[in-house]
Formats: C-alpha cells, sequence, structure tokens
C-alpha cells in the first residue's frame, strides 16, 4: 500500500482521521507536527519563534524525504507542508493526497481553544481564517488527488469515503 498523505487547513480533522484510518487499515500513522516537536525537543510555536518558518518547512521537508522510502503509512501533514513544491512532489511519488476541508466556522470552534497554532497566534478568528483558507485553497486543490468535506461528519464516514476514492 502507497502513503496515505492527509492535507488541509489546520482544524480539518487531519489528525483525528489519521489515526482511524490507520486502524482501519492496520498500518502506523505519523503525525508530523508531533515528530517534529519530539526530534526538536520544543514546541511548534517556540520552533516558529527561535528559529523562523523557512527552518520549520526545511524540517518538514526532511521529514516527507525520510517518508518517500516506505509504504504504509497514514501521514497528517502540517497544514502549510504542501505550500512548497518540493513536499508536493515527494508526497504525489510516493502516495496520494487526499485533501480534507472545512468551513472557516468549523475550523474555529475546532482550534479557538489551541496554544499551539503559530500561525493563527493573535488572529483567533473566523474572517482570518477565512482569509488564509483562501490563500492556500488554490494551492490545497491543485495538489490533491481526493477531496473530502469533514463539517458534521464522525471520522468513519470520512475514512470510508478516502478509501472509497483511492482504492
Amino acid at each position: 500500500m502507497k502513503n496515505i498523505y492527509l492535507i488541509g487547513f489546520m482544524g480539518t480533522g487531519k489528525s483525528t482521521v489519521g489515526s482511524v484510518l490507520s486502524t482501519r487499515l492496520g498500518v502506523k500513522c505519523v503525525e508530523m507536527d508531533e515528530l517534529i516537536e519530539e526530534q526538536q525537543q520544543m514546541a511548534i510555536t517556540e520552533i516558529f519563534d527561535t528559529y523562523g518558518e523557512p527552518y520549520f518547512r526545511d524540517l518538514e521537508t526532511e521529514l516527507l524525504r525520510s517518508f518517500a522510502g516506505e509504504e504504509g503509512l497514514v501521514v497528517s501533514c502540517g497544514g502549510g507542508s504542501v505550500l512548497r513544491d518540493e513536499n508536493a512532489t515527494i508526497m504525489k511519488q510516493s502516495g496520494s493526497i487526499v485533501l480534507l476541508t472545512a468551513s472557516p466556522e468549523t475550523i474555529y470552534e475546532r482550534v479557538r481553544h489551541s496554544t499551539n497554532r503559530p500561525v493563527l497566534n493573535g488572529h483567533m478568528d473566523v474572517a482570518y481564517i477565512r482569509e488564509l483558507m483562501e490563500k492556500r485553497k488554490t494551492r490545497y486543490e491543485t495538489v490533491a488527488d481526493v477531496c473530502i468535506a469533514t463539517d458534521g461528519k464522525p471520522a468513519e464516514t470520512i475514512c470510508a469515503e478516502i478509501l472509497g476514492q483511492i482504492s
């Protein structure tokens, strides 16, 4: 089985769906953000504050390169990981890219109490989320093999939709 890369804006359900999907398939689930935090021994917000976003994006690229040689992974990608062409290419060559979407209102409800979203720090509102989503929308849709809306759906239903579309 090729890898399955879950992409999309923060709060679209990548972590939850990734966990359920990996259990259903009997394969390993990798949380890119968590793995980067473990490797760097600091929170993503600290990485952004200390080294900047380009450094963090370099870490994502290195991690994706390491996954390219593996098979059977469900990878929950960071929200900005596909903004780099190289990252999208790595994902395309080693698996299927599944875009999870949700409305700005749904995303706000899911992330509003989070303190580990450096891109939203100081901008935790629906209007800013909508604006940032619009900036990324074309990129997400361009690289995705499959697009699944997650609003109001349980993770099991989303997983069934993913498997129905990529098999």
